[in-house]
């Protein structure tokens, strides 16, 4: 079979997933705070911005110091971490996610491409799949290789990248389809080094949680700011007969 296959992320270059992680964060910091004064430790905590937020995420600021600027310390930020884990994957913060600006008209470019889309996800399937039916997504989408653990996507390990990515290329080529020129489209370290690791060129997006001096530090193929530009230079190469 002679289609071209991207692998995608789902996370970042599709859904858009900055206001679940910042509601996240404010609900956890007034779960650290009603904890400590139940326990007669008053707390004062001082919540970022979320652009302030988004930034620090952007620019693989760890957690506990973000925690720390926040007003937290020693065990309070465990306590913190812990809760943020729990709560991030609950319907009521799911419903935050919302699909990146132009991600649906760049899709909508790569199926007139007659271009097939895998999608490579720390997320759960059910989530990514609940999610595509909300916003009328299920047409852009070829396959989907996702991850049973609910709350590795958040963690987003790169060794879990690499197996997962590893296992769709495989699936793939058994079913038959030619995966010479694929590219591996993501936002983070770990869709670079999954495609590095695997032998296949690599897009990174920088409209998602990693910031793009961040990411060229990886040396992705190509930098680009979102997935519709990337569609876009698919498109051209794929109309002037080239392969991506």
């Amino acid at each position: 079979m002679s289609a071209i296959t991207i692998f995608c992320d789902f996370d970042g270059p599709i859904a858009d997933v900055s206001d679940r992680y910042y509601a996240t964060y404010r609900q956890g910091l007034a779960w650290a705070q009603t904890t400590a004064q139940a326990q007669g430790d008053p707390l004062t905590v001082r919540y970022l911005s979320k652009s302030q937020f988004w930034t620090f995420k952007q620019n693989r600021i760890p957690d506990r110091q973000i925690a720390h600027w926040s007003g937290l310390n020693g065990c309070q930020i465990d306590a913190f971490l812990a809760q943020v884990s729990r709560i991030v994957n609950q319907a009521t913060l799911l419903n935050y996610d919302q699909v990146q600006p132009q991600a649906r008209a760049g899709l909508d470019i790569l199926r007139q491409c007659g271009v097939r889309v895998v999608l490579v996800t720390l997320r759960p399937p059910d989530q990514v799949l609940e999610f595509l039916a909300q916003h009328d997504l299920e047409w852009a989408i070829s396959d989907l290789y996702g991850m049973p653990q609910i709350e590795a996507a958040y963690h987003n390990q790169a060794s879990h990248k690499v197996d997962l990515l590893r296992r769709a290329i495989a699936t793939q080529q058994r079913q038959g389809y030619d995966l010479r020129h694929s590219w591996m489209v993501g936002d983070t370290e770990a869709d670079i080094m999954a495609g590095q690791t695997l032998g296949i060129d690599t897009v990174a997006v920088t409209c998602g949680i990693r910031s793009s001096s961040y990411l060229q530090g990886f040396r992705p193929t190509h930098l680009l700011p979102d997935l519709w530009t990337a569609c876009q230079k698919l498109q051209q190469r794929v109309t002037l007969g080239q392969r991506p």
